[in-house]
C-alpha cells in the first residue's frame, strides 16, 4: 500500500456503480451515526471466490481499481488529507489473531510475508506505524473483502499492474533489506501472529502516505494517523469487529516473481536510505555541508605526496616562529569540512 504506503490500490472485477449512489452512501456512512448493515444481495468476486455484501460493492470496486487523484501530491495532498474529518466514534479494537497455523512450513511462510509488508511499507517509520502496518494485515485476513491467508493478503493481485501493497510491484523486493530493521519487523510480525493487538488502528484494513491523496479516501472511515501514514476502517458495520468473520484459511503461498519485470527499475542492490534521510553527524562547528555523490559530487582530496602531515605541518611552523596552536585548529577545521560522515 505505500503509495498504499506509497500507493494503497487495488483492483477487482465487479462492475462500476453510479458515482451519485457511491457519494450517497459515503455520506451516510462517514458522517451519520453508524448503522447495522443488512445481509442484503450478496455478489461474489471471480476469482477469489469472496462474497461482497451488495450495498459494499461499488466500494470495494473504488478501493481496488482506483490510484491516486492526478496532480494531487506532496503538499498539495497533505491538504486535502488535512480536510477529511476523523469518525467521530471511538477506535474498536480488533480481536486477537490467533489463527490455527499447525504447519511448521505455513507459520513460517506467513512470518515471512508479514515481515516483509512490515519492512517494506514502515521500515523507518515509529515502531507504532510498523505495528500498525502488521495489524492492517491481520485484520485483512480476518475480513470476508480479502484473502484468508498472510501471504494472500501481501500478494493479492501480485501479477496485476496494480498491486494491493506497492513493494511487490515495484521492485522493492529487488532490494537487500538491512539486517538490523528486517529484524525488528519479523519481531513485530511474529508478536502480531501470536495474537498481540496494536488498537491505534482498531479494526483498519486501509491506508496510505500522507503525500497522495487516493480518490476511495473521502468514502472509508478515517480514523487514525501515525507517522506519515493514514488508516481508513470500511464505514457502517461493515467495518465493525462484529464484520470480521473470516478464519484462517492456512496453505500459506509465496508467489515466485517474475525478474524481468524489475530489470529495467535502476534500484540499488541494497536498501540504504537517501542521503536526505540519513540523520546529521557533524561538528557543532562545521561550516561544511554533506556530500551528495547522487548530484554528481566528488570528493577532492590532495595526494598524500602533495600535502604533510600535521606533525610535519607543526614543526615547520614552530621553525619558522608561527604559534602552533592556530596552525593544528586551522588544520583540523579544513579536515573537518571535508570529510562529513
Amino acid at each position: 500500500m505505500s503509495r498504499v504506503g506509497s500507493r494503497p490500490l487495488f483492483r477487482s472485477a465487479l462492475l462500476a456503480a453510479p458515482a451519485a449512489a457511491l457519494a450517497a452512501m459515503a455520506a451516510l456512512w462517514n458522517f451519520g451515526p453508524e448503522r447495522a448493515v443488512e445481509p442484503g444481495i450478496a455478489v461474489s468476486i471471480a476469482p477469489s471466490g469472496r462474497i461482497i455484501p451488495r450495498q459494499y460493492a461499488a466500494l470495494v470496486q473504488l478501493t481496488e481499481e482506483t490510484e491516486v487523484a492526478e496532480g494531487v501530491e506532496g503538499d498539495a495532498a497533505r491538504q486535502e488529507n488535512s480536510r477529511l474529518r476523523f469518525a467521530s466514534d471511538a477506535i474498536r479494537p480488533a480481536a486477537s489473531f490467533r489463527a490455527a497455523i499447525g504447519a511448521e512450513a505455513d507459520h513460517e511462510r506467513a512470518l515471512q510475508c508479514l515481515t516483509q509488508a512490515i519492512y517494506y511499507e514502515a521500515a523507518r517509520e515509529p515502531e507504532d506505524g510498523q505495528r500498525a502496518v502488521a495489524q492492517v494485515v491481520l485484520n485483512r485476513v480476518r475480513h470476508p473483502a480479502f484473502a484468508k491467508t498472510v501471504c494472500g493478503v501481501v500478494y493479492e493481485r501480485f501479477d496485476a499492474a496494480v498491486c494491493q501493497f506497492s513493494f511487490v510491484c515495484d521492485g522493492a523486493l529487488a532490494r537487500r533489506p538491512l539486517p538490523d530493521l528486517w529484524e525488528k519487523a519479523r519481531r513485530i510480525a511474529a508478536q502480531a501472529l501470536a495474537g498481540k493487538v496494536y488498537p491505534g488502528v482498531g479494526t483498519a484494513t486501509h491506508y496510505h502516505a500522507d503525500y497522495v491523496f487516493p480518490r476511495w479516501a473521502p468514502h472509508l472511515a478515517k480514523i487514525a494517523q501515525i507517522g506519515v501514514h493514514i488508516f481508513y476502517r470500511w464505514p457502517g458495520g461493515w467495518g465493525l469487529p462484529r464484520a470480521f468473520t473470516g478464519h484462517y484459511a492456512g496453505g500459506e503461498h509465496i508467489p515466485v516473481l517474475d525478474p524481468a519485470r524489475f530489470a529495467k527499475l535502476a534500484e540499488p542492490q541494497i536498501d540504504y536510505p537517501s542521503v536526505a534521510a540519513l540523520p546529521e553527524r557533524r561538528a557543532a562547528n562545521d561550516l561544511g555541508g554533506r556530500l551528495d555523490p547522487s548530484k554528481g559530487w566528488t570528493l577532492s582530496i590532495p595526494d598524500p605526496s602533495q600535502t604533510r602531515g600535521s606533525l610535519d605541518t607543526m614543526l615547520a611552523q614552530q621553525g619558522s616562529g608561527a604559534p602552533a596552536g592556530r596552525t593544528m585548529a586551522l588544520a583540523d577545521g579544513q579536515g573537518q569540512k571535508g570529510v562529513n560522515p
